[in-house]
């Protein structure tokens, strides 16, 4: 493994804060930003159960996604791409996946703080995992279309 791209795609993902989850299901594809703290090349996230996004992955784990910047000029364009399956983080894990998302994101660290709309959803929420199968950076400012796979 190319232990200098791997480097780069990890940076990248601690400097970034969402992911676009591609997700099918019975109506069809479905894209959707959600929030991800990674653990190494894994990335977690929550979710509603009842989200068109977490129904389509009970149904087929497989997902595609994206993680990148808004930008307004091709040479700029930096990110990755990947591609592999997702589900509920195991019970015995949840509490460990928690405290990853809560030291990246401090609002779900202590829900008696947290504002009472944001606690309330909190509650009803499960957590994901995605372990890419296949994973790519972009990184155009390297060359037009340049594009590494690390996985």
């Amino acid at each position: 493994m190319d232990e200098g791209l791997r480097a780069a795609v990890l940076d990248y993902l601690a400097r970034h804060n969402v992911l676009t989850l591609a997700t099918a299901g019975p109506a069809g594809p479905w894209a959707a930003g959600v929030f991800y703290v990674n653990e190494g090349l894994r990335l977690y996230f929550l979710s509603s159960p009842r989200s068109r996004h977490a129904e389509n992955l009970a149904a087929d784990p497989r997902v595609a996604g994206a993680v990148h910047e808004d930008y307004r000029d091709w040479p700029e364009i930096r990110g990755i791409q990947l591609e592999g399956r997702a589900g509920l983080v195991p019970d015995a894990d949840v509490e460990r996946v928690r405290r990853l998302y809560a030291a990246k994101f401090p609002v779900v660290a202590d829900l008696g703080k947290a504002p009472l709309a944001i606690a309330t959803a909190l509650a009803r929420v499960r957590w994901y995992e995605l372990a890419p199968a296949r994973l790519h950076f972009i990184d155009n400012s390297a060359g037009f279309g340049k594009r590494r796979q690390l996985l």
